[in-house]
């Protein structure tokens, strides 16, 4: 036998390249591989339905029309399927299968404590909508060292969700967690019922790190607020209506978090959300905003919400802010971001997917006054040129001077409006090292080279113009892109030039 056969961890390396078709061929082969093979076979199930098809065949038949149990496992098929179960160390269920029923029996008569059937389960992952065999199965699947749980609730069974309520007891390593609802007839029934067993089985992790949640109500989220070790929340706010009357939290709030997220749907129910905290001292905060329905104001809604925001966030902690991934843009005035001002140690903001802002020259100054420690800074991508105001050339040259530490600048400007600057020295020898990656997206183009020229002048550094942004451009832009595509070549043919011409100086 070679050495390198009896090496186990060469063992293990050999099988996790095998097909997973061939992996119990393999097994079987001999003692050497049983080991490594079934390790690497058992390791991820994408599915439960291995959990059944591995036992005898005569367990089970047809009682109806659906797969039943037909007799009671042995001592010896337990001690099989256990030899299978602890090798696992993650489950995926994303849909319901037939086997579900004959699963949940096979449970219900496992002669064995619950906890030792997934000894080393570390992930699961749970979509399926069959939520009374569901809680048997979870029943099982809870054990000490699952260290991540994503499950999606379908309807509020009384069972399932008294097995959830006991999470915190029987999991209480876990440090990741996503819980969501999706019930097919009234959400907010569900949402209502189920909101305690969650929130008092969420209160019990004293270990979670990352959690996405809906909102829990005002004793949920107080109870959100007090975990000892979260640091990334994603709160989805759609199921706010629901909840009437608030009241400020007695607790500090969400202090000690890295990063915050809001799915929003209606902003008047978001802005009665922020309302009842205290303070949000979140580093990252970042706002989904997917309206179910038109507003009547969106802008001054959006005013407000930002005014509140900015009351209640930790001025010196917020690093970076983002509003994005929205289903539709809202128009904004440059003002609707005043109320984050005081938050001078901004290095991040994000907004260009968000809202369509009419920004004038004065505008973006004052904006880039306001954070000058900003590093990207990502304003418009895509706007509408004639309904939307944009800035020109005579507010980018502020840039290295408010701005000094920029690294990424996604802005649309009209590069066409240039006349008064000299385009030997843009900015009166102050100059921006540090930019390398550049997005202006749907700017006009007046004269290639002297754009060029100008970026330059004002971003030494800059190899090329961000084109990329292209590919994920609005179908009505089709044209416009044809159009600008050749002028942005042409600009960025004129950087590499530059370029070159700077590298052979510096050689000789």
């Amino acid at each position: 036998m070679h050495p390198a056969l009896q090496n186990f961890d060469i063992m293990c390396t050999i099988c996790s390249y095998v097909h997973r078709g061939s992996l119990p061929a393999l097994a079987s082969t001999c003692r050497i591989f049983e080991r490594p093979a079934l390790d690497v076979l058992w390791r991820n199930l994408q599915s439960v339905e291995p959990l059944v098809k591995c036992l005898p065949s005569d367990l089970f038949g047809i009682e109806k029309g659906h797969i039943a149990l037909l007799k009671p496992l042995d001592a010896k098929t337990w001690n099989i399927l256990c030899k299978y179960t602890s090798r696992v160390r993650s489950i995926t269920q994303l849909d319901c299968l037939a086997i579900m029923k004959p699963l949940a029996s096979l449970i219900l008569s496992c002669p064995l404590a619950p906890a030792s059937m997934f000894p080393n389960l570390r992930k699961l992952t749970w979509h399926a909508d069959e939520t009374h065999c569901a809680a048997q199965f979870l029943r099982v699947a809870f054990v000490p060292t699952l260290l991540s749980l994503d499950v999606v609730i379908y309807s509020a069974s009384s069972i399932f969700l008294s097995v959830l309520s006991s999470l915190g007891t029987l999991c209480p390593q876990l440090q990741k967690m996503s819980v969501e609802s999706r019930s097919p007839t009234n959400d907010s029934d569900m949402v209502l019922k189920a909101s305690p067993f969650i929130a008092q089985s969420i209160s019990q992790l004293h270990y979670l790190q990352e959690l996405f949640v809906w909102d829990l109500g005002n004793q949920g989220n107080e109870r959100l607020a007090q975990l000892p070790a979260l640091r990334k929340l994603w709160l989805d706010l759609e199921p706010s209506s629901i909840w009437e009357r608030r009241l400020h939290l007695p607790c500090p709030g969400f202090r000690d978090l890295d990063f915050l997220m809001f799915f929003i749907t209606d902003l008047e129910d978001a802005l009665k959300f922020l309302n009842s905290l205290q303070v949000i001292g979140s580093k990252r905060i970042q706002i989904c905003f997917i309206p179910t329905r038109p507003f009547t104001s969106p802008s001054a809604t959006l005013y407000q919400f930002f005014a509140t925001l900015g009351k209640i966030c930790d001025h010196d902690n917020l690093v970076s802010f983002g509003l994005g991934q929205c289903s539709i843009k809202v128009n904004a005035k440059p003002d609707v971001f005043t109320p984050l001002y005081p938050c001078r140690n901004l290095t991040q903001l994000l907004i260009e997917n968000g809202c369509n802002i009419s920004l004038t020259d004065k505008a973006l100054c004052q904006l880039m006054r306001a954070w000058p420690k900003l590093e990207v800074l990502a304003i418009s991508r895509f706007v509408s040129i004639k309904d939307t105001k944009i800035p020109t050339f005579h507010a980018l040259i502020s840039s290295p001077r408010l701005c000094p530490a920029l690294t990424s600048l996604t802005l649309v400007i009209d590069t066409t409006l240039w006349h008064g600057i000299d385009l030997k020295s843009p900015s009166g020898g102050n100059r921006n090292h540090n930019l390398k990656n550049l997005i202006l997206s749907n700017s006009p183009v007046g004269s290639p080279a002297q754009v060029a020229l100008i970026l330059n002048g004002l971003f030494p550094n800059l190899e090329k113009v961000n084109l990329n942004c292209w590919d994920s451009a609005p179908k009505n832009l089709l044209s416009q892109k044809q159009a600008a595509m050749p002028q942005w070549k042409a600009v960025n043919f004129s950087l590499l030039s530059f370029s070159i011409v700077k590298e052979r100086c510096t050689e000789t």
